[in-house]
């Protein structure tokens, strides 16, 4: 069967390139189709694969500056010829579902996202602070782009979305069904049989729509020690907010990061998310997860089980659930057993199995963690 793996770009690292890796693990003489690729970003594994780019790589200033160049990605994504191939997988948050391949072609679109920031478009101005002149100027592109999304989305045979509340806006947005499997974590890495410390945690970048703020008000104000690991804009304005019990430790390593979680109390995670990588590493500690009652949360963390949720975006709501964390005694054994069902092999599992099930013909079911 041969077998192609299409990107969105290949300019950082984040949770897309993790499955990206899982995906190439499963299918390792794939060839990797996608607009950019700047290899002194990437890790070095990827240096051994074959990677093909689309015109756009030879822009100017592509890699710094990629969405400058938005209106070129469906033209890039298009160009691509896949009649040689059995099997295209598109790893999709933003155009790369667009491609185009033959009638004889399986076409399984990994779906990461509904592409954000043309379905929904005025908090991802505001999120990203577009002012007036800027803002005229995009407002009409996105129409356009959103338009070709749409269109876009009919053209994979089957799709794949990471949690329910992306396979709900698929459904909305695309007027598509699609099958649930999970994206990998490495869980294994993260396990522990050591005591908790006395301290809370949070892992994120640091930028609006993380609702870090939420946190940093709520354990001011209950005076509880809060670690926060993490970079971004938001970082003065927090740090101006919060208490001395709340300590900013920036980025760190990766090795740090799994010190951090096997060492916290309890992981708190404020924000609504497609999924969420980080709550599933702090179970994969045994650790407990106070997360907002939204978004990818509501499959990973079983309330009064392996965490708590908090039903209100307030820092109220949030104190209330720390408060009620004390009441509650966990069994780290059972948390990590839960994070488990999250782990790399059994993405690979569940996808290889839906791969080998959608191109004997058969129908696409739900395939989800543990399945």
């Amino acid at each position: 069967m041969r077998v192609a793996i299409v990107h969105d770009w290949l300019n950082q690292m984040g949770g897309a390139e993790n499955v990206l890796i899982a995906l190439k693990a499963l299918f390792p003489e794939a060839p990797v189709y996608t607009s950019i690729y700047d290899r002194k970003a990437m890790p070095t594994l990827m240096a051994r694969w074959t990677v093909h780019t689309s015109f756009m790589d030879r822009l100017p200033g592509i890699y710094r500056r990629h969405q400058l160049y938005l209106p070129l990605y469906p033209l890039a994504f298009e160009q691509f010829d896949f009649s040689e191939y059995d099997v295209v997988i598109s790893n999709k948050s933003g155009f790369c579902h667009g491609v185009i391949t033959p009638p004889s072609t399986v076409h399984i679109c990994y779906c990461l996202t509904p592409t954000r920031f043309l379905w929904n478009t005025s908090q991802y101005l505001a999120r990203e602070q577009v002012g007036g002149p800027a803002r005229r100027v995009l407002k009409p592109m996105l129409s356009w782009l959103r338009l070709w999304d749409q269109v876009a989305a009919q053209r994979p045979d089957h799709f794949v979305s990471i949690s329910r509340a992306v396979a709900q806006r698929v459904a909305k947005f695309y007027r598509r069904d699609s099958t649930i499997i999970y994206p990998p974590v490495d869980t294994r890495r993260f396990e522990t049989d050591a005591p908790p410390g006395d301290y809370d945690l949070i892992v994120s970048r640091l930028v609006p729509y993380k609702r870090i703020d939420l946190a940093v008000e709520a354990y001011t104000r209950l005076g509880r020690p809060l670690v926060i690991v993490g970079e971004g804009r938001d970082r003065p304005a927090l740090e101006a907010i919060a208490g001395p019990n709340v300590r900013f430790v920036g980025r760190v390593s990766d090795e740090e990061v799994r010190r951090w979680v096997q060492g916290c109390r309890a992981f708190v995670f404020p924000g609504e998310e497609d999924f969420g990588i980080a709550p599933i590493e702090a179970q994969a500690a045994g650790r407990p997860v106070i997360a907002y009652a939204a978004g990818g949360a509501l499959d990973t963390v079983i309330d009064g089980v392996t965490g708590l949720f908090f039903h209100e975006p307030s820092a109220e709501a949030l104190a209330e659930a720390v408060h009620r964390l004390e009441t509650i005694q966990f069994d780290p054994a059972v948390i990590r057993e839960h994070a488990r069902q999250f782990d790399v092999t059994v993405f690979k599992e569940n996808f290889q199995r839906f791969v080998h099930q959608v191109t004997a013909g058969g129908p696409a079911v739900t395939v989800a963690a543990g399945g």
